[in-house]
């Protein structure tokens, strides 16, 4: 069954608590979504915080999927740049899929309605991501159609002694 996506949707409670939740499990099941496991929700409360006051700024929007129980089972922040040579692109990140939806196709789906949602805004002409090296994020991301663009090496230590690459990718949304 589709999911179904809202982009820019109200943040209420219940919201904000599905967010909380899905990127908990997200995170505790391995995905690379900026904590390592074990983590909580009081955890990650702080950069859910700052997501929702990048919003309320309007530097970043927020595209949320719903699964048909009304689950928050999807998300993706877009963030615009400030830099007056670089407002032609934006960020994607956060992009998650609840590990109970992953292989279902979700993953695709997300990422098409992001880029759906910056086709709509004025002014992108592409979207830039980083992720996570070593656990084949950038082969999903490549067979979405994104580029890998450059590659940082050890940038990213998930523990002493674990480094991994930040690798950077761009689709061009021309």
């Amino acid at each position: 069954m589709p999911l179904t996506f809202t982009f820019d949707p109200a943040v209420t409670p219940d919201l904000r608590d599905g967010i909380l939740d899905l990127w908990a499990d997200v995170s505790n099941a391995g995905g690379a979504v900026g904590f390592v496991p074990p983590v909580t929700r009081e955890d990650i409360r702080p950069s859910l915080v700052q997501h929702f006051a990048s919003m309320a700024e309007g530097r970043v929007r927020f595209l949320v999927g719903h699964d048909e129980e009304g689950r928050v089972v999807a998300t993706a922040f877009l963030t615009r740049n400030t830099h007056h040579l670089m407002t032609h692109w934006l960020w994607l990140n956060t992009v998650m899929v609840h590990p109970r939806h992953q292989g279902k196709g979700y993953g695709r789906d997300l990422l098409a309605a992001a880029a759906g949602a910056a086709r709509g805004l004025d002014g992108i002409e592409a979207i830039r991501l980083s992720c996570r090296g070593g656990i084949g994020l950038e082969r999903f991301y490549e067979s979405c159609g994104y580029k890998e663009v450059g590659r940082i090496p050890a940038a990213i230590r998930v523990a002493p002694g674990d480094d991994r690459d930040d690798v950077i990718m761009l689709l061009s949304l021309a």
